[in-house]
This record gives C-alpha cells, structure tokens and sequence, in this order.
C-alpha cells in the first residue's frame, strides 16, 4: 500500500501513471488508424463477384413503379416474378413508395430513393436487352426514367448511359440492347425495340 510521502511524491507518480496512459491510449488509436487507412491503389477496385452493373432510376419520392426486365444471351429474363437467372440477379425491386418503409435508429421513416439494380455475375457472349416497364402509374404525364449500364472489370467502364420517357401504365421500352464477345467485350449497342413482357407470360 502506497504511503503518502510529505514532498507530494506520491501524487507525482500518479500523475505520471496516468499520463502514461492517456499516451498509451492515443498511440493505439494511432496505430488502429492507420491500420484502417486505405492503399491508394486500392481505390476505385470493384468486388469481382459482380462483372456487369444495371442501374434503373427515376425521380425520389416519385410514387410510380417502374419495373427492369433483363434477357441475357441464352433467352433468360430477368425481373420482379424472377429475380435469378443463370448469371444475372435482380438485387432490388423497387415499387415507388409501395413498401419503402425503413427503420434508422429505432424511427420508422420512408425512404425515397427509387432504384433497381441488376447484377451479371459473369459474362456469356450473345446481346443483352435491358427493358422498362411503366407498371404502375399516378399521374397523367411522363415519366423521365435512366438507365446505366457499368462493365466493372478489371475496371469501371461505362457501356450506356440514357433517359427513356415512360407514358403510363402498360408501357414497355427498350432502353439498350449491347452484345458482347467470347472475351467478355462489348462490340455494339442499339436501341431498336423489343417486347419481354409478352415473351416471359408466353413462357409462364
């Protein structure tokens, strides 16, 4: 047990105790800072799980559903009544403000993003055709909606990017059809019209 000493020793070593520590404490937050510091080299990489990135966006807030339809080379179609292809998944189907609840904090909010996204896991040659479709709609004009296409590697290429206006409900549009080769490049894009809706009720 540590006696006090009349010079003030003891609350020097105190002090000098925990002035260890606080400088022990700052230096292993240092440590785990920097450990958590990113490669500059690393920055911009895409996880490879994913080869080919369909974005679908149309105004936040924006009470109308807008549906992606992808078919990939073989004639598989992608979209809300299938949401796994061979190597294509639709990540998210997103229906206007239809079951857009979220809870952040423990508060139930809305969220207002309106986005699909469909993912090709890998890449098969053969054309691809990435279609719109106006399933619901709430008002009389409209509906300026964009749609992105990304190849991701070995790094971030953009193959489309455009707005096609959908006009109501029952409004089916290709957006971009683009054909890839044997080694995975893309050689064309064209936006010359095709129904998918009619071909995946033909098939069901």
């Amino acid at each position: 047990m540590r006696h006090r000493a009349l010079d003030g020793s003891a609350s020097s070593d105190a002090f000098t105790d925990l002035l260890f520590n606080a400088l022990l404490g700052f230096a292993m937050m240092f440590i785990i800072a920097f450990m958590l510091i990113n490669d500059p080299e690393d920055a911009g990489n895409i996880d490879s799980k994913a080869e080919m990135l369909i974005t679908v966006r149309w105004a936040d807030g924006h009470p109308d559903d807008v549906d992606t339809l992808v078919e990939g080379p073989h004639g598989e179609v992608v979209w809300y009544h299938n949401r796994d292809g061979e190597l294509m998944h639709l990540d998210r189907d997103d229906r206007g403000l239809v079951a857009d609840r979220v809870t952040l904090d423990g508060k139930e909010g809305l969220n207002p993003i309106n986005q699909e996204t469909v993912t090709v896991r890998a890449l098969q040659s053969g054309e691809y055709v990435v279609n719109l479709l106006h399933y619901q709609s709430n008002y009389g004009e409209s509906l300026p909606v964009t749609v992105k296409v990304e190849k991701l590697n070995p790094e971030v290429s953009l193959v489309y990017y455009g707005t096609r206006l959908l006009k109501g409900t029952g409004d089916e549009q290709t957006a971009v059809r683009f054909r890839l080769d044997s080694a995975g490049e893309v050689v064309g894009t064209n936006e010359l019209q095709k129904r998918l809706l009619t071909l995946v009720l033909d098939k069901s």
